[in-house]
């Protein structure tokens, strides 16, 4: 006696029935049933596009339709490898190639590239077109990323990006037909356009048309110099990237052997940004403190960690910088700290910062972050920067022993090590008020809603006799749909807010990862806080010795920034 399937629960894939269980697209159950099919412009977190053709099927009536775009549909045989196929996606790989820069060795997304991935696994030996590729057409205004149009290939992952994830609209397609071009507003340079340097287009770029900004050759200049102090500080999301293009796996904390990776290189001192965070956590609960003290008038208090959301108010909503903390961000409280130390030093003190984000590059020249007239970061490169120079340097980072960071700066804690996740300044500040300090405590604060990859969340919790209301955005669009609510009169105390999805370890200058890749990454940082043996900001005994001695009577000098003229300092 046969079984019989029920037509209405599966579809057939290459001879195999795949149920079907919620599935947006022909794609989803395809990869669910372990085929693993070409796309370029299809992008799990983006629209669906539906124009680079890469990932069309061929159904059993001789059809073909776009995996992408197509729902399941119960009963249906489909092939996803014929002969047909094969042809069909070599041909498009062979137009695109034809119109593409090939110097792959050069490009700086070698080894990265979807295109040249695609190009291997579809064993294209050969193109049969000419090269009618333009020279390179650089766009390197920016100080975060660098546009090349000629390796860009229309899928438009980037512009997706730029329009429904951070709602910005700084780039978007131009003309028509052959002379179709993704440029921003009037072809200006992508500096003069309203871009804030998140660097989110190109996370999701698969070519190298949108990259990182590299300021390498200038750290490789200093390191080499024998009339500087090279100091370095190393972001929290960082560690636990890095090691995925290193021989670890994805979200394993490394910071060990950043470290010592670092110091294999020439650096003469390496310390935590999460000490700088420590920082941020006394500061910006102090300034929530007084806020609330002086009425709902100068609520919320937003958080200002993040350069690109600072960016991005100072654009778009100008009317609401009084309400951004006047903190500077982790990384520049500690740059001053650090430049104040060597400031004696008989050699020129030159300080790097380690980031998982582009926008940092803009924040380390901001005018608001030199000191008569000298930057308190010199330079500032992404964990991809520090990968290429790792390997540039011939060291075997998964055979390094771990190291530890420098004193006097080498004491930091669990709270500022969350940090690079969406929640984890909320949650360090939480730490930091709430009057109950036990182990119990600790723990449920976790619990409030504050952890987790959502864009929004929101949370009350009872401080006192009175209910803060809280709020956690990350994605500059969510951002937007959150001010509008606050316009519209709904009232909250704090909101944290970060550009990247996700959080930090979201960056655009982290190895690209999926979505549960990200989240792996978060549950490092949480794993790093659990082993940290000081949980709370104000417990960290370097944070007393700070403010007793280098920080004493320059604390609102070092450690706050005015954004905008007319902007009230909190003293």
């Amino acid at each position: 006696m046969g079984i019989s399937m029920k037509n209405n629960e599966y579809m057939i894939i290459d001879g195999i029935p795949v149920e079907i269980n919620g599935e947006k697209n022909l794609l989803e159950l395809i990869q669910k049933a372990g085929i693993k099919l070409p796309t370029f412009c299809y992008h799990s977190e983006l629209s669906i596009y539906g124009a680079c053709r890469m990932c069309m099927v061929e159904n059993e009536w001789g059809g073909l339709d776009a995996a992408c775009s197509t729902p399941p549909k119960a009963g249906i045989k489909i092939r996803t490898n014929t002969r047909r196929l094969r042809k069909y996606r070599k041909m498009i790989l062979e137009l695109l190639l034809a119109n593409h820069c090939r110097d792959c060795t050069t490009c700086n997304n070698n080894g990265k590239c979807k295109l040249q991935d695609l190009a291997m696994n579809s064993n294209i030996e050969r193109i049969r077109f000419p090269n009618t590729a333009a020279e390179p057409n650089l766009d390197d205004s920016s100080c975060c990323i660098t546009r090349d149009q000629n390796k860009c290939i229309l899928c438009g992952d980037c512009v997706r990006m730029c329009n429904e994830v951070q709602n910005i609209g700084a780039i978007d397609f131009a003309h028509r037909g052959s002379k179709m071009t993704i440029s921003t507003a009037f072809d200006q340079p992508i500096a003069s356009s309203p871009c804030v340097g998140c660097g989110q287009c190109a996370a999701a770029c698969p070519t190298g048309a949108i990259v990182v900004k590299n300021h390498t050759n200038k750290v490789w200049e200093a390191l080499d110099d024998k009339n500087t102090k090279v100091t370095a500080q190393i972001a929290p999301a960082v560690r636990v990237a890095i090691g995925k293009e290193l021989g670890h796996s994805n979200g394993e904390n490394t910071m060990g052997k950043i470290v010592a990776a670092l110091r294999r290189m020439g650096f003469d001192e390496i310390y935590d940004t999460s000490t700088g965070a420590d920082l941020t956590v006394l500061e910006e609960s102090n300034e929530l403190l007084k806020r609330l003290e002086a009425g709902t008038g100068t609520m919320p208090l937003f958080t200002s960690c993040c350069p690109a959301w600072v960016n991005y108010c100072e654009k778009n909503y100008p009317e609401l910088l009084s309400h951004v903390s006047t903190c500077r961000s982790p990384m520049q409280m500690f740059a001053s700290v650090i430049k104040e130390q060597n400031s004696t030093s008989s050699r020129r003190p030159v300080h790097v910062a380690v980031m998982p984000c582009t926008a940092k590059k803009y924040e380390a020249v901001r005018e608001e972050f030199k000191t008569d007239g000298i930057q308190n970061v010199d330079y500032v490169i992404t964990t991809q920067e520090l990968i290429q120079m790792i390997k540039e340097s011939g060291i075997v980072f998964a055979d390094l022993d771990p190291e530890a960071v420098d004193m006097p700066f080498g004491t930091m804690t669990g709270a500022g090590m969350i940090f690079g996740v969406t929640g984890g300044v909320t949650e360090a500040v939480l730490r930091r008020l709430s009057s109950d300090k036990s182990n119990t405590s600790l723990m449920s604060i976790a619990y409030q809603g504050v952890r987790g990859m959502e864009g929004v969340k929101e949370t009350a919790i009872l401080f006192g006799d009175r209910e803060l209301k809280i709020a956690i955005v990350s994605g500059l669009k969510n951002a937007g749909d959150l001010i509008k609510k606050i316009k519209a009169e709904k009232h909250y105390d704090f909101v944290e807010v970060m550009a990247c999805p996700g959080g930090c370890v979201s960056g655009a200058g982290q190895p690209f990862s999926s979505l549960a890749e990200k989240e792996k990454r978060g549950r490092g940082l949480y794993s790093a806080d659990k082993l940290s043996n000081i949980k709370r900001s104000e417990e960290n005994p370097l944070m007393m010795s700070l403010y007793n001695g280098l920080l004493k009577g320059r604390v609102h000098e070092l450690l706050h920034v005015r954004y905008a003229a007319g902007v009230k300092e909190e003293k």
